[in-house]
């Protein structure tokens, strides 16, 4: 049965780069046993997609300074496809935990 998790992909406007990330993780995570759930925003309004609960982390693609209790990802290398790789074991070590 798979695990579910719900993260966070932000990405400077929220939108184009943010939904690509998350179906690449939505798609390499499943492969793990993850049923995935994402929620795209701006680092601007990261604060109040969070306040929502439930997040077991950030895929960031754009920087997010605060610190929201939240683990973060840097997630730039789903876009670039050089290290996504290590984004996902990034991820897995942090989602195993729970």
């Amino acid at each position: 049965m798979a695990k579910s998790v719900k993260i966070c992909c932000v990405c400077g406007s929220g939108t184009v780069s943010s939904s690509m990330v998350a179906n690449k993780l939505t798609e390499k995570l499943a492969e793990y046993g993850y049923d995935v759930t994402t929620v795209e925003c701006s680092p601007n309004s990261a604060e109040t997609t969070l306040a929502a609960g439930g997040f077991s982390l950030m895929a960031c693609v754009s920087p997010v300074y605060d610190d929201f209790g939240v683990p973060k990802v840097n997630a730039v290398g789903m876009l670039t496809g050089l290290s996504e790789d290590q984004v996902i074991a990034d991820c897995l070590a942090i989602l195993d935990k729970e």
